[in-house]
This record gives structure tokens, sequence and C-alpha cells, in this order.
């Protein structure tokens, strides 16, 4: 049923450790178990995406948003003939590396650590799925397939490619990933662009008046005006969405067929070796895509009380880290043990690298129950 350049266990590279197959289930499905039994995982439940998790119950977190992904992502896949069971392993895992308070804690912590080799929220979704979860007796992390951490690493500067081996050569030689990963990327665009309508319009941040200046949304938007004029606002705002998703599924679907249908990929390595990716928007989609991106950024992420959060999630971050970097025995004594060990192997840069972990596994409430517990003289 399966595409000739999808991917498939049989042409997988395969496990940094080497295990028994499965006995009922794919190596994807098997990733995908696992991905979704893992602490990193289960975490997202508390982890902004655009508010902070305690400014109310309905907006997304990075949970929600990584289910979304997946169904979105799983549709496509199974229109376009390619693995499912590898693009929802991708889809759930994309954002296990994110810090809490969502771009600003990264942006916040990435500044901490530019003397000790920088913060990649990619790269840390990498090291926790290769490292930091701590579940099973045989082998560090989750030790995920090849194809599922291809996936995982969307972005990664030239210089942490390099340590990478054959996971960061592509980033090196401008090769691509499996068409599963591709698409996996896409799918979170739709989704993130989307759902931050909805939640923007839910917020009150921004209005239905200022986003009809986007186009992909003002004939979505106009088409159910017209056919339900009777429909109460809030169930107008959801079929507008819905219909934003579809009109972009169905765009990358089709295009993407095209694309295959011209380069007739013979198998997964042809497309690892195609100079650009095969899986995209038509040029008019690409465009009305990046119209709402652009409003989302300046209206949305760039409203003053979105902003008043993001600077207190930047100082908070940025607090926590001075503090646990300058005197260690703040942090929790298993944390403290691992500080030690790096640094004893790598110096400061190895107690650095704990800490930025350390902070990076935090939800947004236990971010600021912790800085609450280091720095408040009265718990």
């Amino acid at each position: 049923m399966l595409a000739p350049y999808a991917a498939t266990s049989a042409c997988s590279k395969g496990r940094r450790y080497s295990e028994p197959e499965p006995a009922y289930r794919s190596e994807y499905q098997r990733d995908r178990d696992r991905i979704i039994h893992s602490a990193a995982f289960r975490r997202l439940e508390y982890k902004t995406q655009v508010f902070v998790n305690h400014e109310g119950d309905l907006f997304r977190t990075r949970l929600t948003h990584s289910i979304e992904v997946a169904q979105i992502a799983r549709s496509m896949a199974r229109a376009l003939r390619l693995n499912e069971d590898l693009t929802e392993s991708i889809a759930l895992a994309h954002d296990l590396g994110h810090t809490p308070f969502g771009h600003a804690g990264q942006d916040a912590l990435n500044a901490c650590m530019q003397d000790f080799g920088g913060f990649e929220h990619n790269l840390q979704s990498l090291r926790v799925v290769d490292e930091l979860e701590e579940r099973y007796a045989a082998f560090p992390g989750l030790n995920l397939t090849f194809e599922s951490r291809e996936g995982i690493l969307k972005h990664c500067s030239r210089r942490n490619a390099e340590t990478l081996g054959e996971l960061g050569r592509r980033f090196l030689e401008s090769g691509q990933p499996s068409l599963e990963a591709q698409l996996t990327n896409l799918a979170d665009e739709i989704a993130y662009n989307s759902h931050d309508v909805d939640d923007g319009l839910r917020s009150g941040l921004i209005t239905v008046d200022e986003l009809s200046e986007v186009a992909l949304f003002r004939e979505q938007y106009g088409e159910v005006r017209i056919s339900y004029p009777a429909l109460s606002a809030r169930r107008t705002i959801h079929e507008v969405v819905r219909r934003i998703i579809n009109r972009q599924v169905v765009d990358l679907i089709e295009t993407s067929t095209r694309h295959l249908e011209e380069v007739a990929p013979a198998n997964i390595d042809a497309v690892r070796k195609h100079g650009k990716p095969l899986i995209a928007f038509s040029d008019g989609m690409r465009e009305q895509n990046l119209e709402l991106k652009r409003f989302l950024r300046t209206r949305l992420y760039r409203h003053y009380r979105v902003h008043r959060m993001t600077a207190k999630a930047a100082r908070t971050i940025t607090a926590l880290f001075t503090a646990f970097i300058e005197d260690p025995r703040l942090l929790p004594p298993d944390v403290q043990q691992q500080a030690a060990r790096k640094e004893e192997q790598h110096g400061k840069d190895g107690r650095a690298r704990v800490v930025a972990d350390y902070i990076a596994g935090m939800t947004d409430r236990y971010a600021i129950a912790e800085y609450e517990r280091t720095f408040n003289p009265g718990i």
C-alpha cells in the first residue's frame, strides 16, 4: 500500500542500540509508543504554545498542538501513501525539547548558553529522545529509529551538525530528510498558524476585522457568512479555522502529488539526494501562508499583553540559569550529581548543559514555582 519512496521498517537505518524486532508492531509503531509513554511527552501538557498555562483552560498547549499536528500529518501521509506511523512518531516528538514559556523561554535560554554552545530546541528534542529520558534498562533515552530522529531534527546549526555523524550529514551536504519528515514540518506550520488564529480571537487580542486583512482568513470567513448567516460568532470561527486548515491540506497534497509524479523518486534514498523538498505548497498558497504568519507575528505574538508575559518568562529563565550556574547546590540532589559528573568530564560547559537540560524540561508552572522557591524568602 505504501509508495516506493515511503519509509519502511525494511529500509530503516536502524537504532543506535541494537534490539530484537518487535513481535506485533512495526519499528515506527514502537517509536510512537515510546514517545507517548515518555515523561517529556506528558510534560507538554503544561508547556505553553502562545499563552502561558495559567492564563486559560482552553488555550492550546504543546501537548494539544502536537496531537493536532499528528492528526493533520497522518491524514496527509495516507493520501500520499507515506508511512503513517513514522509520520505520527515525528509529529508527537517534534516539540519535546521546547522550554517553558514557548519561544521567549527558548530565546532566553539560548542567550544564557551563548558561552557554552548555545541552545537549539530541535537539538534539545533529539537530546531528550537520545539521552535524557530514563526508562529502559538496556540503553539511555528512547533508542528511536534513525528515521524518527531525522524527522525530529528539523533545523540544526552547522557546528552542531558536524558532531552528529550521519544524522547531521544532510545539513552539511544540502540533503533532504524523508518525505514523512518533510510533510510533518509543514503540518506543524498548518496547525500552529491556524490554531493561533483561534486562540488569538478567543483571547480578544486580535479581532475578525483585523484578520480580514489576511486573504486566507477573509476568503473562508466570507464563504461561511454567506452559507450560514445566522451562525453564532464562536461556531463561525470554528468553521472558518476548519476551512483554513482544509484549504492548506488539500493544496499541499495536490502540489506534492504533482512534484512526486514529475520527479518519480525510486526510493527513500532518491528523496534524500533530491536538491529540494518534494512536499510543498503551491506558490499561491505559500504566499497566503506567509501573509498569515506575518500578521500573527505583528498583531498577536508582539501584542503588548503577550510581550508582558514573555518578558516575565525571559527574566524567570535567566534568573534561574544564573542562580544554578553560580551555586549548583540550589539544584535538586540528583541534578547536582549530574552537574558534578559532567563538570568533571567537560568543565563548566558540562555543568551549564545539565542546568539547561533541567530548565528546558520544566513546565510553565514548575518554572514559576521553582523561581519562587529559589528567590522568595517566604517560600
